[in-house]
């Protein structure tokens, strides 16, 4: 589990993203303290398991339905990535409960200057747009970003110079792709109407599922 704080941008160093050898090579620093084998580290949003790794960078594999729903495959040769490791139990939640499964990706519609902020939109498809709300979670490459506004085929965010700073997100052109992971609780929400349309919700029903 991951908590969509950035702890430092890494560079893609090398990939194979072919067949069953697909991996990528990630120059890195900070997450590698305390790392070891078979931990998880989120690559621009992405859960991805460290099978190798040396003093200055990580190596994961990447399997086909990644690279079918995340943005990884086209990163270019020394493209910033954002990076995190996952969560300590011991840890403090700064953004929200960020899994690192991602959902689909985005494109970057526009960057716009309000004050000291970069509001950023993003075009999705409406089985990502349904589960987003004004002033909810929504998770961008990785960083976790209160949602600003939400229309029939876009939703936005706004950027602060130290998120700025600290991720890859400002550096986005229009039509740039980014990987989206809704919020998990309203995953969970909308399984469970759906799984009771026919009845509605009830308070013996949400008691059933735990809430």
């Amino acid at each position: 589990m991951f908590t969509g704080i950035v702890e430092e941008k890494g560079k893609l160093l090398n990939k194979h993203l072919q067949g069953s050898s697909s991996f990528v090579k990630i120059g890195a620093s900070k997450v590698l303290e305390g790392t070891r084998i078979g931990d998880s580290i989120a690559v621009n949003g992405v859960c991805l398991t460290v099978t190798a790794m040396d003093d200055n960078s990580f190596i994961a594999d990447v399997m086909p339905e990644t690279l079918r729903r995340t943005n990884l495959g086209d990163l270019y040769s020394m493209a910033e990535v954002n990076l995190e490791r996952a969560m300590a139990a011991d840890g403090r939640f700064g953004g929200h409960i960020v899994s690192g499964h991602i959902d689909g990706t985005g494109t970057v519609v526009s960057l716009v200057h309000e004050g000291n902020a970069v509001v950023v939109t993003i075009e999705a498809k409406p089985e990502i747009l349904d589960l987003i709300i004004e002033k909810g979670s929504i998770c961008i490459d990785g960083i976790s970003l209160t949602v600003v506004a939400v229309t029939k085929d876009s939703f936005s965010v706004s950027v602060i110079p130290h998120t700025g700073s600290e991720t890859t997100l400002l550096d986005k052109k229009r039509g740039d792709k980014v990987n989206l992971e809704n919020d998990v609780i309203a995953k969970y929400v909308q399984k469970l109407l759906g799984a009771n349309k026919s009845t509605g919700i009830t308070m013996d029903f949400l008691a059933e599922h735990g809430f």
